[in-house]
C-alpha cells in the first residue's frame, strides 16, 4: 500500500509541476498585455499629436515671404508642444514601470524561489516514468540525476522536466495570450 502511495505522488508530480510553472508563465504574461493595453496612447498623447501636426501643417501652407515670421512662430509652437509630449511620455512610462515592475519582480523571485523548492525536494528522486520507445535517443538525458531505469521505462528528473515545462508553456502562454 505504502507502495502504491509513493508510486501515486509520482504520477501525481509531473502535472502539478507543469501546472504550477504554466501558472508563473501565464501570470507573468498577463501582467505584461496589461502593462501593454495601459502602455497605450492616452487621449492627452492623441490630443497632443494631433495638435502637434495641426501646427506644422499649417507652418507648411505659410510659404510667402511675408508670413515667414509666423511660420516659424508655429514652428516653434510645434516643437514646444513636442517637448511636452516627450516629457509627458517619459512620465507615463515611469509609472508604468513603477506600477508593474514590482509584480513583476514578485513573480520573478516566486518563480526562482519555488523552482529551487522543486529542485531540492526532487532531487533523486524520478518525477515521473516514461516508456523507453518514447524517448529512445534522449533517456539517460531526461533522467539525469534521478536514478536508473526501470524494465522498459525511463524515469524523468526534476531538471529535464522542469526544462521542458517552461518551453511547453511558454509556446501555450505565447499562443494563448497573442
Amino acid at each position: 500500500m505504502e507502495e502504491s502511495l509513493t508510486e501515486r505522488g509520482k504520477s501525481m508530480a509531473a502535472p502539478a509541476i507543469f501546472i504550477l510553472v504554466f501558472t508563473f508563465h501565464f501570470v507573468s504574461k498577463y501582467i505584461e498585455s496589461v502593462k501593454k493595453k495601459k502602455g497605450a496612447m492616452s487621449d492627452k498623447d492623441v490630443q497632443l499629436r494631433a495638435e502637434i501636426k495641426r501646427l506644422l501643417k499649417e507652418a507648411s501652407s505659410l510659404t510667402q515671404p511675408s508670413t515667414f515670421a509666423q511660420a516659424a512662430k508655429l514652428r516653434r509652437m510645434a516643437a514646444a508642444k513636442e517637448k511636452e509630449l516627450a516629457k509627458y511620455q517619459e512620465m507615463h512610462e515611469r509609472d508604468m514601470k513603477m506600477s508593474f515592475g514590482t509584480y513583476e519582480k514578485l513573480i520573478l523571485i516566486s518563480q526562482v524561489v519555488t523552482y529551487v523548492v522543486l529542485i531540492l525536494c526532487y532531487w533523486k528522486i524520478p518525477v515521473t516514468t516514461i516508456s523507453d520507445q518514447l524517448v529512445r535517443p534522449f533517456g539517460r538525458l531526461l533522467s539525469w540525476k534521478a536514478g536508473t531505469s526501470l524494465k522498459d521505462n525511463v524515469v524523468i528528473g526534476i531538471i529535464p522536466w522542469l526544462v521542458v515545462s517552461t518551453r511547453v508553456s511558454k509556446f501555450i502562454c505565447r499562443k494563448v495570450l497573442n
